[in-house]
């Protein structure tokens, strides 16, 4: 895969559909696979065109197979009622999420230059940050560079973890008031 435009500074296009270690918590966790199936979804709608009505459907049918390069490692099924949320939720709002990911991003134009999974791991997590406020807002962040990690390393969690901590605290400050202070009568 290589990206649509670019040059030799893009983040470099090393991912797959298919990530080829799970996620930390997947092995335990159906909402951590559900996220990462949702990437999944994610990309081969934007790549192939596909539908989502038939997309979402069609994964949660088959079992949601596949979602590993490695066949043999084992993941928690996928909570099938999140991963529809996630998937028809942010691709419903596409249009708003990508404007808050353009606007945390630091380059302008950096945002079509992106890897599709790259975009769709920020998409998943810019719509956790805004429509799903039961879940914190630092663990939305840390579940996407959790995902994240399975399909890149090094520049890439940089920034998303970068552009999600910063859409966090546009549309979720009261999640972030205590950040860098001691709690009251720890010294210090």
């Amino acid at each position: 895969m290589t990206p649509t435009t670019g040059s030799s500074d893009d983040i470099p296009a090393s991912a797959n559909a298919r990530p080829t270690k799970a996620p930390k918590k997947s092995r335990s966790a159906p909402r951590t696979t559900a996220r990462l199936a949702a990437v999944q979804a994610l990309y081969e709608i934007e790549v192939s065109g596909a539908n989502v009505h038939e997309v979402v459907p069609d994964m949660v049918g088959r079992g949601f197979a596949n979602l590993l390069e490695d066949s043999s490692i084992k993941v928690a099924r996928p909570d099938a009622k999140l991963f529809e949320r996630l998937v028809l939720g942010s691709f419903e709002d596409r249009g708003i999420l990508d404007q808050l990911i353009v606007e945390s991003l630091q380059q302008p134009g950096h945002f079509e230059r992106l890897e599709v999974i790259l975009r769709a791991i920020l998409r998943l997590g810019a719509y956790e940050l805004l429509a799903m406020s039961d879940v914190p807002a630092k663990v939305v962040i840390s579940e996407y560079m959790d995902i994240g990690d399975a399909f890149f390393g090094g520049k890439e969690l940089s920034l998303i973890n970068a552009v999600l901590d910063r859409i966090g605290h546009n549309i979720r400050e009261g999640d972030f008031e205590n950040e860098g202070r001691l709690p009251k009568g720890s010294g210090g």
